[in-house]
């Protein structure tokens, strides 16, 4: 009897020293991992740098050395990067909510085409990314213009600010570079033509400098900046109006040259151009130019801020452009809204953790990819986010993600003007933005979608909503340029699977616009 007692006191003796050992071994093991695993759990900042009408095909980026050389060289520029719609309000609202036009239906720049409506501030704008930001501990900040009629009294005034923002600092309307009024967490603030304490592109970069200075340092942080450079009226600084005296657009490719087998839009123009329009248009093209100078200024010296704090090295910098642009590309001589790749093609470069320095990637990147890749970085579960796009984190930084690059994707726009409206009489009703020679760019009817593919075969394929139902097709290997449109040289097969391909495209949502095996 009493050698049983002894045999349980020592059982029970055993049973304590192992759950020391145990415990101790954890803790140990604890210890070791805690400042690996502190490193891994720190959020990363993030900042977005969406310039207004910057192009990629027509030397966009050649003003932009600091910024090419701080972001692009330090990490990945996206040969391959495009918008899903060659317009502000429409691209700012696929950027915000990482979906397609069709399903933000943000149509046009007006209120009436649903550009920061009521109706879009309650169901679209209420589920974009920064509201995702905001509820994973994110201090936020806004600085620069927001979508078109954002302030008007009719969507809501000043006083609206959208959910997820810390700091706001919104324009009222759209791109201009002084005499402006902004929004500030929702207060009135008038601007005049002090260059000192006005000029737009500086003020937003030096109201994001304070908003680094008074955060929390135990929070990360998002910082959204973006300036009206290039966006007409294209007021450069006055250190820089008299920059690129010399330079003027390019004349290879289809500079001045007729549009006479695409859809009637571009076979209205006056061919060759008149030499007002030349003019014009290589003026514009040299101030375009002049305003980037501040925005390549204003990357420097955001860069060496975050450098100063000590951030630089945990933080994503994004640098893009809402849409392209063209200048005098098919004799129409400034704007955006057409499907080519001069309007559909911007700039994409971004540096941060994961990314090796100096690379080319050329798989295709959206606009409506942005807000899932930012939310990826910031650790939300993209399961849980409605969006069309898909992370392109895998592509830049593959030792962080796994994933895999789209074949092909849906590029739409909705044209502007009213069938009964004449605003050229010269040519008819129906057209919108015409020049005082009649050149116009856009009509009702410059309604189109198409299907973008790389992987395979380099094609665009576009329909037309209109009564000729109208097609384009171009083969972007042997015709870079686009100017032969090849419909009716094609295998009728192609075209049937390009078409199909079409029509799933534009009734997409979610998870089905991603997913190519199913087209």
């Amino acid at each position: 009897m009493a050698s049983l007692k002894a045999s349980s006191g020592q059982s029970a003796l055993h049973r304590t020293l192992c759950a020391v050992v145990r415990v101790t071994a954890l803790f140990l093991a604890l210890a070791a991992c805690l400042p690996r695993c502190t490193e891994c759990a720190k959020t990363s900042n993030i900042v977005l740098i969406v310039t207004d009408d910057q192009d990629v095909q027509l030397g966009g980026l050649t003003p932009m050395k600091k910024a090419s050389a701080l972001i692009g060289d330090a990490g990945v520029t996206f040969s391959n990067a495009f918008t899903v719609t060659p317009l502000c309000c429409p691209s700012r609202s696929s950027i915000f909510t990482g979906k397609y036009p069709h399903n933000h239906e943000v149509r046009n720049n007006s209120l009436s085409g649903n550009c920061s409506s009521p109706a879009w501030q309650k169901d679209s704008e209420s589920l974009a990314f920064p509201v995702y930001l905001s509820k994973n501990g994110y201090q936020t900040f806004y600085g620069g213009k927001y979508l078109n009629q954002y302030g008007k009294k009719e969507a809501g005034g000043v006083e609206h600010v959208p959910p997820g923002w810390d700091q706001w600092n919104a324009l009222v309307g759209n791109s201009v570079y002084y005499n402006y009024t902004l929004s500030v967490n929702g207060k009135e603030e008038k601007h005049g033509d002090d260059y000192n304490k006005d000029y737009l592109t500086d003020l937003i970069l030096n109201r994001s400098l304070h908003f680094l200075d008074d955060r929390s340092p135990q929070h990360p942080f998002f910082i959204m900046l973006s300036p009206p450079a290039p966006h007409s009226p294209w007021t450069a600084a006055p250190q820089y109006q008299k920059a690129f005296g010399d330079v003027k657009a390019p004349r290879d490719g289809s500079f001045n040259k007729p549009g006479k087998d695409k859809h009637w839009l571009l076979r209205q123009p006056v061919n060759p151009m008149p030499e007002s329009s030349v003019n014009y248009l290589d003026d514009a093209f040299q101030k375009r130019w002049q305003t980037l100078l501040s925005v390549d200024d204003m990357v420097e010296i955001l860069v060496k801020k975050l450098e100063d704090l000590k951030e630089l090295n945990n933080t994503y910098i994004f640098y893009m452009s809402d849409n392209g642009y063209h200048t005098g590309q098919f004799s129409l001589p400034i704007d955006k809204r057409q499907l080519y790749e001069f309007d559909i093609r911007v700039p994409l470069m971004v540096r941060g953790p994961g990314i090796q320095a100096k690379q080319t990637l050329p798989a295709p990147v959206l606009n409506i990819d942005l807000a899932p890749t930012i939310l990826d970085i910031a650790g939300v579960n993209l399961t849980q986010v409605n969006m069309d796009g898909q992370s392109f984190l895998p592509q830049m930084a593959p030792s962080l993600r796994n994933g895999t690059a789209r074949s092909f994707f849906l590029v739409e726009y909705t044209g502007e003007g009213h069938p009964s409206e004449p605003a050229c009489p010269k040519l008819g009703p129906g057209l919108a933005h015409c020049f005082p020679d009649c050149t116009c760019e856009d009509a009702f009817n410059n309604t189109y979608a198409c299907v973008r593919t790389l992987t395979g075969c380099n094609l665009q394929y576009c329909e037309f909503a209109d009564s000729e139902a109208f097609v384009e097709v171009y083969n972007l290997t042997s015709d870079p340029h686009q100017l032969e449109n090849i419909v009716k040289k094609v295998d009728p097969t192609l075209l049937q699977t390009m078409n199909q391909r079409l029509i799933k495209l534009q009734s997409c949502v979610g998870s089905s616009c991603r997913d190519n095996s199913k087209y």
